[in-house]
């Protein structure tokens, strides 16, 4: 049973939607509180694609277990080398590595198209999972935003996290 890791495709868009789904419904991960459409997770896989940033998904035995992307960090010009990282999983494809190996392969996928800052927005300061993943992959935290979210009948944080790519911030960007 190969976990296969590769560039989404637009098949995969209903069980990209299907994983996202659980988690606005259910974590806190994410602060949105309604689930998108199918047509709405197109739409915007489309719009990180059209910008030439990586959109990946986790693949075993036919069922996507997860997807990973990255989307500029903020519109304006001289943000244009950062980029902030989503990854997402289902529920069965949690415990088994394979949030780690989709940050690599988005990671490596980011810095091929010139991304010097990945940063990772994390929702919930309790989110173990996902911080663990991000401080493995060698990202340092860089702050806390308390109590920016309300989800579920409570206040969240926001924990921020980055992670140079390539050269980074050594030279200046081509």
């Amino acid at each position: 049973m190969t976990l296969i890791l590769r560039p989404s495709r637009d098949e995969d868009v209903a069980a990209i939607a299907a994983i996202y789904a659980h988690h606005v419904l259910t974590g806190t991960g994410t602060f949105e509180t309604e689930a998108p459409s199918e047509a709405d997770m197109a739409a915007r896989r489309a719009d990180v694609l059209a910008k030439g940033l990586p959109y990946l998904v986790a693949e075993r035995e036919g069922q996507v277990l997860g997807f990973a992307y990255c989307n500029w960090f903020k519109p304006r010009p001289a943000y244009r080398f950062s980029a902030e990282d989503s990854i997402y999983l289902a529920e069965a494809a949690r415990g088994q590595g394979v949030g780690s190996q989709l940050l690599t392969a988005l990671s490596q996928a980011a810095e091929a198209v010139g991304v010097r800052k990945l940063i990772a927005v994390i929702g919930d300061s309790a989110n173990a999972g996902s911080i663990g993943v991000h401080r493995a992959q060698g990202f340092t935290q860089v702050g806390v935003l308390k109590d920016c979210g309300w989800k579920f009948g409570r206040w969240l944080d926001v924990v921020l996290m980055e992670k140079s790519l390539g050269l980074g911030s050594s030279t200046a960007p081509e």
